[in-house]
């Protein structure tokens, strides 16, 4: 049986980066804004549209459905977003940033864009603009094997 080396194993190298990095930025939102990274993310992908179902949220963010309903449950809390029913479907609630919600994403959003100017100054624009490439495959492809888990489920 081979060895597994986690200090070169992808996966794990590419939750630790994302682990550190989201904790670096975590301690800048929670304590300038009283934002956890989930909550964050949830207001930045509303901001970019017009309204979402938390279950759209939840296939947009990947993250899981009890990270993104307790971030909106927060957020709505704080009056950061509004709560509302689709017009052709009254089973189903949309989501969409409060006037308080877009002024918060506008105060952060300098800081957000601050920490990836420090962390793509480390690596150059070329090899950044690499990563986001690479990143952009890996995500399709792990959404391949997943979909493939899924049919040799069935």
């Amino acid at each position: 049986m081979p060895d597994l080396n986690l200090d070169a194993y992808l996966p794990y190298r590419l939750s630790v980066a994302s682990n550190k990095v989201s904790a670096l930025i975590a301690k800048a939102y929670e304590a300038r804004f009283g934002l956890s990274v989930p909550q964050w993310r949830l207001l930045v992908i509303l901001s970019q549209t017009a309204a979402l179902s938390q279950k759209d949220i939840v296939l947009r963010s990947a993250m899981d459905k009890v990270t993104i309903s307790r971030a909106v449950a927060a957020l709505l809390a704080r009056g950061l977003l509004v709560r509302t029913n689709k017009a052709y479907d009254r089973r189903v609630d949309v989501l969409s940033l409060s006037e308080a919600g877009r002024t918060i994403v506008a105060d952060v959003t300098p800081l957000a864009l601050g920490f990836e100017a420090a962390l793509v100054e480390a690596i150059g624009e070329d090899q950044a603009a690499s990563l986001s490439n690479m990143l952009a495959t890996l995500e399709a492809r792990a959404d391949a094997l997943a979909h493939d888990a899924r049919s040799d489920r069935s």
